[in-house]
């Protein structure tokens, strides 16, 4: 949560003037639960790219958004991301509540680097250039080569991954989220084939995404030109979102799972589990894509939002 008040009149100008435009209003919905680049910004709005080029250099500067550059077919392109989900504004001269200030810390962690699993066929992976050792082969899972993967897929089982928790100590955290790209697995494809996908955070699940099939309808976006037509081509992405009360998916509530429950501030790490649990309803096998497989150009996501006092020496900011 982003809080203002007049003991940081500056700061409530920069935020408000960001705010005060329908254009800037349309691009913070858009990025609601998607990372989107200026180029699909202005088109999902049928505006200039240069107009909006500038609308977030406005949110940018309110610390509304946050950008970043990355590679593209040609160059690199900005991609924006929303850093806040609520806004308050206390307009009593005096604050009822001290100064705080929302941090983000965000760690992208490469479908590869897991650092334990348990698979059945159909498995297997691939990087951009090849398949990834032998194929429906769960042993292959622990080559060393694993670590190069932009797809994985699995009929049965789970990956799990170690992420760090980096987080300035006396933080208090105000939510963790967790996003990645996903759809079930068959052999070959098949678009309505549903897997129940669970998520587990320090040996907690905090929901089940139920995925409507292996998707293979269309090629995705940034699959190689090796990669064959008549085999999974792209996911949807997703996000888990944990809070002081809930867990939500995609804005919506999915579980009473909180972070009170997750003790984030327990360890020096954060353990992350995405599989299919034993006794689920539609075991239908999950594919994971990376940055350069599937449609959207990201790793699996953890974005940990925190405040402190503004008065506290150790302030560390994440990002």
């Amino acid at each position: 949560m982003l809080e203002l008040s007049f003991n940081d009149p500056e700061k409530l100008v920069t935020v408000t003037h960001a705010l005060s435009t329908r254009s800037r209003i349309d691009i913070l919905q858009l990025l609601n639960a998607n990372k989107l680049n200026i180029i699909e910004i202005a088109e999902a709005l049928n505006l200039p790219v240069s107009t909006v080029a500038n609308h977030i250099k406005v949110l940018e500067a309110a610390h509304l958004i946050h950008t970043e550059m990355l590679p593209a077919s040609r160059g690199a392109m900005k991609v924006c991301s929303r850093n806040y989900d609520d806004i308050h504004i206390a307009l009593d001269r005096v604050s009822s509540f001290p100064a705080r200030e929302t941090n983000v810390y965000e760690v992208q962690m490469p479908i590869g680097h897991y650092s334990d699993c348990e698979v059945e066929p159909t498995c297997g992976m691939a990087s951009t250039e090849e398949m990834i050792l032998k194929e429906d082969d769960p042993a292959s899972f622990y080559h060393p080569k694993h670590i190069d993967a932009q797809i994985i897929w699995l009929a049965k089982g789970y990956l799990e991954y170690l992420l760090p928790m980096d987080i300035p100590q006396g933080a208090t955290i105000e939510a963790l989220e967790l996003s990645m790209e996903i759809c079930s697995e068959v052999a070959t494809y098949n678009n309505d084939w549903p897997s129940d996908i669970s998520v587990w955070v320090n040996g907690t699940e905090i929901g089940m995404w139920t995925s409507p099939g292996d998707l293979g309808d269309r090629r995705g976006k940034l699959n190689p030109a090796w990669w064959s037509d008549g085999s999974t081509q792209y996911g949807i992405l997703k996000k888990w979102r944990v809070d002081s009360n809930k867990t939500m998916l995609n804005k919506e509530k999915i579980s009473d799972v909180s972070l009170s429950d997750l003790h984030l501030e327990d360890k020096p790490k954060l353990r992350l589990r995405i599989g299919i649990h034993p006794d689920a309803r539609h075991q239908g096998g999950m594919n994971l894509f990376g940055h350069e497989f599937g449609d959207y150009e990201q790793n699996i996501i953890m974005q940990v939002r925190y405040t402190m006092n503004a008065g506290d020496k150790h302030v560390r900011y994440a990002k």
